[in-house]
């Protein structure tokens, strides 16, 4: 089940949503280009890694410690990682960003990156595996769209015997559906002890800041925009 993409229009260029896409973009290029030890040193100093947060190693910098923080959101593991969040960030920030501002916007999602990495790095403090990635980030914008544009609809697609069937769910219940499967993953690393390779507290400690927080970023001028239950592949709005 793969979304496409969502029903409400913006209202205005969503100019940090695409700025946020090509910078991780640029980075990602960045990134690929380095041979493989320079990129090993480059994930370990600017990926977030709990264990040398919680238990650094004599001499380290006060910088070392605390710019992986905001750096981290800004790696890729791959391709497939890059292409997911970027995807993503694309269907929901620009509504949320038309909703909080630009400036609003920017500050949010650097905030949801840090409220993310917080809780996966206190839940699993002995990690040694470097963090990366935006999907923290960009599961506070989530927890943010449930909220603010809990009237959309999201345009998903399966592959039925390799034919694309398209179909469309409300967003709130898809939203709500996608938080399950991450708590129930959250749980099961947490009971196996290991964060493994997803960052899945990650995306649970996004989606709740964004959640909780959103009214601060975004004023009653905008909100009510859109009808209740905006749908443009039906053939009326109720």
């Amino acid at each position: 089940m793969f979304p496409i993409r969502d029903t409400l229009p913006s209202r205005s260029t969503p100019i940090v949503t695409y700025l946020l896409i090509g910078l991780n973009a640029v980075v990602f290029w960045f990134q690929i280009s380095l041979p493989e030890r320079a990129l090993e040193a480059v994930m370990f100093r600017y990926g977030l890694v709990p264990a040398s947060f919680f238990h650094p190693y004599p001499g380290t910098s006060l910088a070392a410690l605390l710019v992986p923080w905001i750096t981290h959101m800004f790696l890729h593991g791959g391709w497939l990682h890059l292409i997911g969040n970027m995807w993503t960030l694309w269907i929901f920030g620009d509504n949320v960003e038309d909703r909080m501002g630009k400036l609003n916007f920017l500050i949010f999602y650097l905030l949801c990156g840090l409220a993310a990495a917080t809780m996966q790095a206190f839940l699993h403090p002995a990690a040694r595996v470097p963090m990366v990635g935006a999907s923290g980030a960009i599961s506070g914008v989530m927890g943010a769209y449930l909220i603010l544009c809990r009237g959309s609809w999201i345009v998903l697609m399966i592959p039925i015997f390799f034919w694309p069937f398209f179909f469309a769910i409300p967003a709130a219940l898809y939203l709500v559906y996608w938080f399950f499967l991450q708590w129930i993953a959250g749980t099961v690393s947490l009971a196996a002890g290991s964060a493994g390779g997803v960052a899945w507290w990650a995306h649970i400690g996004g989606f709740l800041f964004g959640v909780l927080f959103h009214p601060f970023f975004a004023g009653r001028r905008r909100r009510g925009h859109y009808p209740r239950n905006y749908c443009w592949l039906c053939t009326k709005n109720t």
